[in-house]
């Protein structure tokens, strides 16, 4: 009753202005009275607007797509972010249903080598995992989120609709029905057109991955306590819905793809993509669109400041006053960046091994056995699904149980630092590509018992589940030190380059994917100059992929040592790191 009792006091005093107004000249003090009763109005007003019209009142600082003031009643939350979901979840079902099982399609339709298979998909995902610092870039200085997003949903659907078209041509150039194509091989367009449709993926990728979670949490009020919790909710619901996603996109788009045509299984992803393109215009009207800070600058010219303000500091020549306040305060920022480089060049190796589970771990497992339920074969790529289900079976245990029991041992709320956390991590990834050289020595001793080796084609009596443990251990090491990357290069950047730290740990992988195809092409070369097989040869029971794992082991190792060394003299500076760690 009290909202519609102050209604009607804020309509009898807009009534009664006029008798007001007549009664100011005949009582000296009726004009102080208008002004008491004026202000009580005023202060009644806000009151009436926080517990009726707030759901109604325009949002400061944000709009919608044409640049109206929105609503919290009619714009944001959960509404909006699903629709955002909607395109990310998809996008990463389509990444995944491509990069899990390309190896197969590069070595079989395209004709390619194991070796040269393996360098072009590592440096495709490198690619792939650096271009979000050119799209972060793009988006922060011109485009911004949502049409970064939309350029991304472009991409993504011309780069699939054109490798679906590329493929079909060549099931049709190989079929032997019709007598036009006498060649089974791809031509040199098709395989052109094939990698040009491919590398528009990762900049599909660079527009959306920086873009598509912040976009998402952007359409919830971190002011607002109800919509600041269902935000916190988002981020959990998310990496959760990612890691089902890819899952199914493993299991199901690869068996589709090798089992019904690769033209069909890329099809498939681009309609996925232009379904949730639709979906993602058609919650443009509910979205919030924040207005860009005035005066903001990007992270790279932030950093290119605090770069130049820390040479200034060591010259001679500086300035004095209060300039050099404002030069100290870049240096130190600077420095503060500066000091993460080595913690990131030691954490490289371990890119290296994680290259492997789309490239050689599937080569592996096209040799095995891997029928189940009797007779149903599981294509090689779906065996990387068991690296996502390690880690949705992880996540609960490490934060149920590991971290309380390494709190009550450690006297650490979080159980273990950030860099203890990432080291654990490398350790167990070591541990991974350890058992990976073991079972492919396993592999390669089965081949020689049973007269396979001459046999490329064969499949070694030697059950799938030998590689269960080198997957499901890659699945734990991503859960520590992927995380662990993430969380530490936002959280020791200052808070105002924080993005281009996010950006430092997606190229661990970028240029972790680039060092393995180097390396791969590096040794195939060598070991293939005396006239023999090499460690990456097409018949892979002549091959030493456990020679490769042994040298990526050597590399994990040497890494650890030297991470231990930076992680041991390294300060965190910042007090509420320092603060949670007490």
């Amino acid at each position: 009753m009290r909202p519609y009792a102050g209604c009607l006091s804020v309509r009898a005093l807009t009534a009664c202005q006029p008798a007001s107004r007549e009664r100011k000249k005949n009582h000296p003090r009726a004009e102080e009275r208008g002004r008491e009763m004026s202000a009580m109005a005023d202060a009644e007003a806000p009151f009436l607007l926080h517990a009726e019209d707030d759901e109604a009142a325009p949002l400061a600082g944000v709009s919608d797509f044409r640049g109206r003031p929105v609503r919290r009643a009619g714009s944001g939350g959960w509404r909006s972010a699903l629709f955002v979901c909607v395109v990310e979840i998809a996008g990463s079902f389509a990444y995944f249903g491509v990069s899990a099982n390309l190896i197969t399609y590069l070595t079989g339709p395209l004709g390619h080598s194991n070796a040269a298979a393996a360098a072009a998909v590592n440096a495709w995902s490198g690619t792939a995992c650096l271009m979000p610092l050119l799209g972060a870039f793009v988006a922060d200085s011109w485009l911004g989120r949502y049409r970064s997003i939309i350029v991304a949903c472009t991409l993504y659907v011309l780069g699939y609709g054109m490798m679906t078209l590329v493929t079909t041509l060549q099931t049709q150039r190989s079929s032997p029905a019709g007598d036009t194509h006498s060649s089974s091989g791809p031509s040199s367009m098709q395989v052109a057109l094939f990698y040009a449709s491919l590398y528009l993926i990762p900049l599909a990728q660079g527009s959306d991955k920086p873009c598509g979670l912040a976009f998402a949490a952007d359409q919830f009020d971190a002011d607002h306590p109800k919509e600041r919790a269902s935000r916190s909710s988002l981020f959990n619901w998310w990496y959760f819905s990612m890691a089902i996603g890819i899952s199914v996109a493993v299991a199901v788009v690869s068996y589709i793809q090798e089992n019904v045509g690769w033209g069909i299984g890329f099809g498939m992803l681009c309609a996925i993509m232009l379904c949730a393109f639709a979906v993602f215009l058609s919650g443009t009207p509910t979205y919030r669109l924040y207005a860009p800070t005035p005066g903001a600058e990007s992270p790279f010219a932030r950093l290119g400041r605090s770069l130049v303000a820390l040479m200034k500091s060591s010259s001679l020549f500086r300035t004095k006053g209060c300039q050099d306040e404002e030069v100290a305060a870049k240096s130190e920022e600077a420095r503060g960046v500066l000091r993460l480089l080595p913690i990131w060049a030691a954490c490289l190796a371990y890119g290296v091994a994680y290259a492997q589970i789309m490239t050689l771990f599937n080569k592996q497992g096209r040799t095995l056995d891997r029928r189940v339920f009797g007779g149903l074969e599981l294509p090689p790529a779906a065996l990387q699904t068991l690296g996502p289900a390690s880690i949705l079976l992880f996540v609960p245990i490490y934060d149920r149980l590991l971290v309380p029991a390494l709190g009550r041992a450690t006297g650490k709320p979080s159980g273990l630092t950030l860099l203890q956390r990432v080291g654990v991590g490398m350790v167990v990834s070591m541990g991974a590509v350890i058992v990976a050289a073991l079972v492919e020595g396993r592999r390669l001793e089965t081949a020689r018992e049973h007269g396979l080796v001459d046999d490329a084609g064969a499949t070694v009596p030697m059950s799938w589940a030998w590689l269960v443990p080198q997957y499901a251990m890659m699945g734990v090491a991503d859960v520590l030190t992927v995380v662990g990357l993430q969380e530490f290069f936002y959280d020791q950047m200052p808070r105002e380059l924080r993005s281009l730290g996010l950006a430092l740990y997606f190229s661990v992988m970028g240029i972790g994917g680039f060092i393995s195809s180097a390396l791969i092409s590096f040794i195939d070369r060598v070991t293939r100059s005396g006239g023999g097989d090499g460690w990456f040869a097409d018949n892979l029971n002549r091959a030493h992929l456990d020679y490769f794992y042994w040298l990526l082991a050597a590399l994990s190792a040497a890494e650890l040592v030297l991470f231990v060394w930076l992680a041991s003299s390294y300060t965190y500076n910042n007090n509420n790191h320092k603060r949670l760690q007490k």
